[in-house]
C-alpha cells in the first residue's frame, strides 16, 4: 500500500471489500470446511496456521475479489490487494497458505450473476490446485495455470477434464520461453471466448523470490499486464503468492501494464 499510494505514475482509486453472502462460499466449499475454518482452534497443516481471526481475514480476501468482480462488470479494471491467497484451498481443505478458494468463489459468483463463460488465468509459480479442484467440470468455466514443476504442491503436470489446462515449466526456465508459455496459456483460455477473465496474480516466479526458482523480472510482469489488457476482455486480478521484498514494485509493474495504452 505504501508503494502504491506513494507513486504518481498511475491514478489509483481504493475500495473496501464487498460483503460475502454464505451462498457464495457454499458454491465452492463444503459446510464442514467452512465450519472448521470459522471455529479454527489449531493449524490446518505446516504451511497453513489457524491464526486467531483467520476466518475474518480469509473472508475479507473473498470480499476483495467480489468487489473487483463488481468493478469489472461495470467496465473498470481492478486488483484485489488482499491476503491470504486462495488458489490452493480445495472444497474441503485449507492448505498452502490458503483458506478459501477466493478466485473460484468469484468465478462461480460471476456465473450465477449472468456471465456465460468465465476464464481463470493463474500465473503464480505454484499450481493452482484448489482453483482447479473447485472449477473442474463446472459448466461455463475454464482454468489455465502456468507454474514451476517440480514444486509445491506437486500437481498440474497435465490437463484435467475438459476445462482445466496446465502448463508446467522447469525450474530456472529461460525468461523468453516463460513468456511464450504464458502467451500460449492465455491464448488457449481466450479461444474459449470468455466474457470475463479473472487473473490469479502470483509474483513468486520472480527471479529473486525466496521460495521458488524461476527467472521473471519486473518488466515481464509489466509485459504480462499489457498482454492481458490488449485482449479487450473484462478482467480483474487477485493477489496470490509473491514473497520477495520487491513485491510492491512487481505489483506496480503489473498494474502499469494493465493501465498502458
Amino acid at each position: 500500500m505504501e508503494k502504491l499510494k506513494g507513486q504518481d505514475s498511475l491514478k489509483l482509486d481504493w475500495a473496501a471489500p464487498a460483503k460475502v453472502e454464505p451462498e457464495c462460499l457454499l458454491r465452492a466449499h463444503t459446510v464442514g470446511h467452512l465450519r472448521q475454518l470459522a471455529e479454527a482452534s489449531g493449524d490446518f497443516d505446516g504451511d497453513t496456521p489457524g491464526h486467531p481471526g483467520i476466518w475474518d481475514h480469509a473472508l475479507r480476501g473473498v470480499g476483495g475479489a467480489l468487489k473487483a468482480l463488481e468493478i469489472a462488470r461495470h467496465g473498470g479494471s481492478a486488483f484485489s490487494l488482499l491476503r491470504p491467497p486462495g488458489h490452493h484451498a480445495t472444497r474441503s481443505r485449507a492448505m498452502g497458505f490458503c483458506y478459501l478458494s477466493t478466485v473460484a468463489i468469484a468465478a462461480l459468483e460471476a456465473r450465477a450473476g449472468g456471465s456465460q463463460r468465465v476464464a481463470v488465468f493463474d500465473f503464480d509459480v505454484h499450481h493452482g490446485n484448489g482453483t482447479e479442484a473447485v472449477l473442474m467440470g463446472q459448466e461455463g468455466t475454464f482454468f489455465a495455470s502456468v507454474h514451476q514443476h517440480p514444486c509445491y504442491p506437486g500437481s498440474g503436470t497435465a490437463d484435467v477434464g475438459a476445462n482445466c489446462f496446465n502448463y508446467p515449466v522447469a525450474p530456472s526456465f529461460p525468461r523468453l520461453d516463460y513468456r511464450k508459455t504464458l502467451s500460449r496459456a492465455l491464448e488457449r483460455l481466450l479461444a474459449q471466448k470468455p466474457d470475463l477473465l479473472i487473473v490469479s496474480a502470483g509474483f513468486d516466479a520472480y527471479a529473486r523470490d525466496p521460495i521458488a526458482h524461476e527467472t521473471l523480472e519486473a518488466e515481464d510482469f509489466q509485459w504480462l499486464g499489457e498482454e492481458i489488457r490488449k485482449r479487450g476482455v473484462p478482467v480483474f486480478s487477485v493477489l496470490e503468492g509473491g514473497y520477495s521484498d520487491d513485491l510492491p514494485s512487481l505489483v506496480l509493474a503489473y498494474l502499469g501494464g494493465l493501465a498502458s495504452r
